[in-house]
């Protein structure tokens, strides 16, 4: 039930976004690969998500992405479950987002194959905390098709999240977040 109601709301960011509404200049992904990544002496933490989702307006820049919180798959079951229940309280705040903008939109030439650089600012909410950041990544148009990728850092401190003293000078003070979207056109 919470996955109908988290891809329900998914879809009415589609409604939502700025912009000229037209089967052209609306992408979108509901398969979003995000990942995450920290480097800790006794072992690394690493989980990914293959159920993001993420809208993009080509023509304004407009860019959007949710990901449900308990979608993150570890290695280890138990580090999942510290995740969920004592870092990110999924329960309390189940989702992850992102509202904003790529602001050289303008530079990227979507009916001409290529990697291109992008600049990207907007609002990361998550566990209850908004903040805004900015970063880069690459638009890959590829035979009509749009990619997207993203690498960018985020410390659990600046989100409230508490990470126990007894490990928290093991792990790194920052995590390096990957997000990957393969992008098809929206139609009515």
């Amino acid at each position: 039930m919470q996955n109908k109601l988290f891809f329900v709301s998914a879809l009415s960011l589609f409604f939502l976004m700025q912009g000229n509404v037209n089967g052209q200049s609306k992408y979108y992904d509901k398969n979003c690969d995000v990942s995450f990544y920290s480097h800790t002496p006794i072992e690394d933490i690493e989980a990914k998500n293959t159920s993001a989702v993420s809208v993009l307006d080509v023509e304004s820049g407009a860019l959007e992405f949710a990901v449900l919180i308990k979608a993150f798959e570890f290695q280890k079951s138990l580090m999942q479950e510290h995740f969920n229940e004592n870092y990110m309280e999924s329960e309390k705040f189940p989702k992850a987002t992102f509202k904003g903008q790529v602001t050289n939109i303008s530079s990227v030439k979507m009916t001409t194959d290529g990697n291109y650089p992008i600049e990207i600012t907007g609002t990361l909410t998550m566990h209850g905390v908004s903040k805004e950041i900015s970063t880069t990544g690459t638009i890959k148009v590829s035979g009509g098709n749009i990619g997207g990728r993203s690498e960018f850092l985020v410390k659990p401190e600046d989100f409230n999240i508490a990470i126990p003293s007894v490990v928290k000078e093991k792990i790194e003070k920052e995590l390096k977040v990957t997000v990957e979207a393969n992008y098809s056109a929206y139609t009515n």
